[in-house]
């Protein structure tokens, strides 16, 4: 599998993530099973958060990985805190940062993470309580690089004002369907849409400019939960043009899908989340095709948009 840079960050990254929040409902050698599959595709970067099983998917995770064969040195381990669901409100005081950080190596097993990410916004967050839960981290040895998730351009600034680490990961929500993070630019000053509506503060521009790279998460979703719209018969002609072009690359419409998001130039990571072996080896051969620019639009106008 084709490996990235991360500006300021890790070096030679997977293209696709092997995200873990469905990792609670299994064994400890299926969970087993997943690892060694990613990482035998082509991917060494797992994604976890603390609101993932409550904390059972990094159980789970430190159970298997040592049948795995694999080091901790072999794979970069991310996780996100913030979301305290048993509080019912996200927190990003420097109290829950570190205590959430504390547990999450307890919970991995691990000395310390790859990448933290600020997991969604605190809309009350202290950028300077940040900052030092940031430097006593990062002083610790904890943590080695910092990011954020579903961040707009201005909340980042504000961090950025008194945060000295480089943020260098924003993880937002993209795929063929929910494309928000793309139209935009596209319909600008367009009144006869609802694409023109800027619902992310060009978030995509953005991060590019200050290179940040995006990960992509559900990128087979329709909505934010709806489920697939691979196979979907909501989605007929999208599906369509998936399989057409599944047939001549010789791979399944979920790895054309995830190579619509690879194919764009701000060299994104998608974060694939399914536990089935074969669907993992499915969706990594996303990586080996390469969409032409008419490919790429050939899809996005079968998902349903329009040329203004």
């Amino acid at each position: 599998m084709k490996k990235i840079n991360i500006m300021n960050g890790p070096q030679e990254v997977s293209r696709i993530i092997q995200g873990c929040m469905r990792m609670p409902a299994l064994s400890k050698d299926d969970a087993a099973k997943v690892i060694r599959t990613a990482f035998d595709c082509g991917v060494n970067f797992f994604d976890h958060a603390t609101c993932y099983g409550a904390g059972e998917a990094e159980i789970r995770f430190s159970e298997a990985f040592p049948l795995t064969g694999l080091k901790r040195e072999d794979i970069y381990i991310q996780s996100k805190c913030g979301l305290c669901f048993d509080r019912n409100e996200f927190d990003w005081s420097k109290e829950t940062i570190l205590t959430s950080v504390d547990e999450i190596l307890g919970r991995l097993k691990i000395d310390y993470l790859d990448t933290l990410l600020l997991h969604r916004p605190d809309v009350l967050f202290d950028p300077e309580e940040v900052a030092e839960a940031f430097d006593e981290l990062e002083k610790a040895g904890k943590v080695k690089w910092f990011g954020v998730s579903n961040l707009v351009p201005m909340q980042i600034e504000l961090l950025k004002k008194y945060v000295k680490q480089d943020l260098v990961i924003n993880q937002v929500q993209l795929s063929l369907e929910q494309s928000q993070l793309i139209d935009q630019a596209l319909y600008m000053n367009n009144k006869t849409t609802d694409y023109s509506i800027n619902r992310d503060g060009n978030c995509l521009d953005y991060c590019r400019l200050h290179d940040i790279t995006i990960q992509a998460w559900s990128p087979l979703q329709f909505g934010m939960f709806g489920g697939t719209f691979i196979d979907n018969p909501d989605f007929p002609e999208l599906n369509k043009t998936l399989g057409e072009l599944a047939d001549r690359e010789g791979v399944s419409k979920t790895a054309i899908a995830i190579a619509w998001i690879l194919r764009h130039p701000a060299k994104m990571q998608a974060i694939i989340g399914s536990m089935n072996p074969e669907h993992i080896k499915d969706a990594c051969d996303a990586a080996k095709v390469e969409l032409s620019h008419h490919d790429w639009y050939e899809l996005y106008l079968a998902a349903g948009k329009f040329l203004p």
